[in-house]
């Protein structure tokens, strides 16, 4: 990925959220994230996102985020999702529990 996001959070509370979020996906974790618009997307965890600073599109500095999902049963298939979009997770394989 670049260093650039559509979004960018500055807010600590809003930093935390993603920091806790990444907790919670853990590399191979096979997860179901809903999305802000409402969209869910499943798949494996390809590696333990991380956040880090991001300019948006007017150029202000900021913290965002990138998981990546795969499907093993789907070798040409990823999707990356921006952490600030998640809204729900649930996981299907973890001992973290059923959501987050």
């Amino acid at each position: 990925m670049g260093r650039h996001a559509e979004r960018v959070v500055t807010d600590p509370a809003a930093i935390r959220r993603l920091e806790a979020l990444v907790g919670v996906l853990p590399t191979n974790g096979h997860v179901a994230l809903t999305l802000e618009n409402g969209d869910v997307c499943d798949g494996f965890v390809s590696e333990r996102p991380n956040v880090q600073l991001f300019l948006d599109p007017d150029g202000n500095e900021g913290i965002n985020g990138v998981v990546r999902l795969e499907r093993p049963d789907e070798p040409d298939w990823s999707r990356f999702v921006w952490l600030d979009q998640v809204a729900r997770i649930e996981h299907f394989d973890s001992t973290l529990g059923s959501e987050s």
